[in-house]
């Protein structure tokens, strides 16, 4: 049982917002006396506004998030505000790019306000018409030519450099989002890449270590993320997850698609030499029709082969990453997808790595039961990252000499660029 209201202790509340191609998922957390996240409460709704995991209706999507706020509100007892949201879809995009800075106070350590120099240059590359710049992550650091260093914090150096992972989507598909939670009477904290939240909650840092990629297979998307070295290195969004499958056993066996989602969970396997021959399921017929029987080992062969196209496309993603052959960690599962019957020997069958199975619980001090699922691992991992950010705004602050890292989602709206010409020129007169 969940606590009905948030206990004494706990200052922070942070509130994670899946809005997912399938369903819509609300989680909050909050830290407990030993620093761990605890979940205090859920709520989910189906989600009918949002296709491939971009909002396509923003009226529907509205209603399915005030639901499933509504519904985590209840069982906490209280009100939330801000929430730190997921983004997906076909858009999202990741370059790598390097940058510099030359320090001029040079008695002066290293500090946080030096890093975040070099990220705020990243933020100002030009990117194509209607894109923006959604995470700037920094990988391996170089100070005064001297490789290889994961944190320069307290070093002393003159030049300093930084490779970036820099992950991009387009503004309309955020603009929507915003647009989304403030008509549900919401606040955006941060917009999070959905496979960085979900590699939060089930990937250990051993893993991230040794190299792994994290497949999250959703209703409407396949993320991909590949970590090595403790560093992510590459990102990608597959446009088509678990509802083609759906699809396909839609039109295959000639039913409802409520029925071939039904099929899919309870019977579905993906690997058809493992369905035995004789195995029959009766489907309900439409009104004045005939029950439909259905051979399992149909069932099987219709999912293995839009698996395989799917498990082929990750491939490719981990092929062109140039890490494929360093994953010492394999392949870590999770999302909807992932709890197909015998999709991880599948996936080690097409790829020849080693595959299992994420589940959200890893890294979280106490769950309800029912939310140890693979498929709420993006929600979950939404939570951590907002307390990881938290954490870095603490390290700022304390140290002094740092900026407040701003969480608020950046202005990508017209008036940002009429307010930037209108700067200049009043420089230019300065001067």
């Amino acid at each position: 049982m969940m606590d009905n209201q948030i206990p004494q202790h706990s200052d922070e509340i942070v509130v994670g917002l899946d809005i997912g191609t399938t369903k819509i998922a609300c989680f909050i957390g909050r830290k407990n006396e030993f620093g761990k996240i605890e979940l205090l409460g859920y709520g989910r709704s189906e989600s009918v506004g949002v296709s491939r995991g971009v909002v396509a209706n923003i009226d529907r999507t509205v209603e399915s998030i005030k639901q499933a706020v509504q519904e985590a509100e209840e069982k906490v007892g209280a009100q939330i505000g801000l929430v730190n949201v997921g983004i997906a879809g076909q858009h999202i995009k990741s370059l790598q790019h390097r940058g510099l800075i030359t320090r001029e106070n040079l008695e002066a350590e290293i500090s946080q306000l030096d890093i975040e120099a070099l990220i705020d240059d990243m933020h100002k590359l030009v990117m194509q018409p209607g894109e923006e710049i959604l995470h700037v992550i920094p990988q391996e650091f170089t100070v005064d030519n001297e490789q290889g260093i994961k944190d320069p914090i307290g070093m002393a150096g003159v030049r300093l450099e930084a490779n970036f992972h820099i992950i991009t989507g387009q503004i309309a598909a955020a603009q929507n989002i915003y647009k989304c939670i403030r008509k549900a009477g919401l606040e955006v904290d941060q917009l999070i890449l959905e496979p960085l939240a979900s590699a939060a909650s089930v990937l250990s840092e051993e893993e991230k270590e040794a190299g792994v990629a994290l497949v999250d297979i959703g209703g409407g998307t396949t993320d991909i993320a590949i970590f090595q070295d403790g560093i992510i290195r590459h990102t990608a969004v597959i446009p088509f997850g678990g509802n083609v499958i759906s699809d396909d056993i839609r039109q295959g066996c000639q039913i409802m698609k409520r029925q071939a989602e039904q099929l899919k969970k309870k019977f579905g396997s993906a690997l058809s030499k493992e369905t035995k021959a004789n195995e029959i399921v009766c489907i309900p017929g439409l009104t004045g029709k005939k029950p439909k029987e259905i051979a399992l080992k149909t069932l099987a062969q219709i999912i293995e082969a839009r698996m395989t196209e799917i498990i082929e496309h990750v491939h490719y993603e981990i092929r062109s990453s140039g890490y494929g052959d360093q994953l010492i960690g394999g392949i870590v599962l999770t999302g909807g997808g992932s709890q197909l019957k015998h999709v991880t020997q599948l996936f080690q069958f097409v790829t020849g790595l080693d595959c299992r199975l994420g589940f959200p619980g890893e890294h979280i001090a106490k769950a309800p039961e029912d939310t140890s699922i693979p498929s709420y691992s993006t929600g979950v991992g939404l939570v951590i990252k907002g307390y990881d950010t938290l954490r870095t705004q603490r390290t700022a602050d304390a140290s002094g000499d740092a900026p407040q890292l701003k969480i608020q989602p950046r202005d990508i709206g017209i008036d940002k660029f009429f307010k930037s010409i209108k700067n200049w020129f009043e420089t230019e007169d300065m001067s």
